[in-house]
């Protein structure tokens, strides 16, 4: 049965170079719009992506919306491209503090940025509500990298009575660890939004690492995938002994497994 699947990836082919992550957030997309179901992808609009080249536009209608994150307003940006020989529509977030003058996890001298959590929260709040926006309603939600790793508590917290999400499943593809250094102390009072409290919060660690922001958007998802051989194995314990449906590595050939889980949850 054809569904509406929101991927809301980290990385996407051509715009970045290729990794575990961004060869997934094309090639998944791909498939499943190839098989006949309706899709909606984003990812944030890294300063390393050339808009030109990448024929980047800005989608006046749905910009300039302000996020407040940790008492402080940020501009919401959202720009769009079609990949180049596909009919893949990629929406991008950007904001000029967090991703238009920024690399992407690191600095220029290898460092992971310090207000990584807030991007991530800017980013998973961004998609939903220009997704709000789009008067676009999924069955499926599919979040593949760290910085899509808030968007489940959000799913199933802050936005669970909009119409856009009130039915909405929501998938979690782990990947091996990119990230080295936690997100801060800030972070917990950061991602707090509307019925996403921090009594929710107050089971995970304060320094939140990437296993941490693994847990939570497991804890928030209704069916969570290995997307790759290296993937934490701690972290598919963890989903098993929450009883959430998880899906062993399926290799190459993803597809079929993919859809079966979607139809599964």
């Amino acid at each position: 049965m054809a569904k509406k699947i929101l991927f809301i990836n980290q990385e996407i082919v051509p715009y970045v170079p290729d990794s575990n992550l961004s060869l997934m957030g094309k090639a998944l997309p791909q498939a499943m719009q190839d098989a006949g179901h309706e899709i909606r992808t984003f990812m944030p609009k890294w300063g390393i992506i050339n808009e030109r080249r990448g024929q980047l536009h800005e989608v006046i209608r749905l910009s300039g919306m302000n996020l407040i994150i940790d008492d402080t307003d940020h501009p919401l940006i959202i720009k769009v491209a079609t990949i180049v020989g596909t009919r893949i529509q990629v929406y991008f977030i950007d904001n000029e503090d967090y991703f238009t003058k920024r690399k992407m996890e690191q600095d220029e001298n290898g460092n992971d940025y310090a207000d990584n959590g807030e991007r991530a929260i800017f980013f998973a709040r961004g998609v939903l509500e220009t997704v709000k926006k789009l008067r676009w309603v999924p069955d499926i939600i599919h979040v593949q990298g760290w910085m899509s790793a808030v968007v489940p508590l959000y799913i199933k917290t802050a936005y669970h009575e909009e119409p856009s999400f009130a039915n909405t499943k929501v998938v979690t593809s782990l990947f091996p660890k990119t990230i080295n250094s936690d997100f801060g102390s800030n972070f917990k009072k950061c991602v707090e939004f509307r019925e996403a409290t921090g009594d929710l919060l107050a089971k995970y660690k304060d320094n939140f690492d990437f296993d941490e922001l693994s847990k939570m958007a497991i804890d928030y998802s209704d069916g969570v995938i290995a997307a790759h051989p290296d993937v934490n194995p701690e972290l598919l314990k963890y989903a098993a002994a929450n009883n959430i449906p998880n899906l062993a590595y399926p290799g190459e050939d993803f597809y079929s497994a993919y859809e079966d889980l979607y139809e599964k949850i």
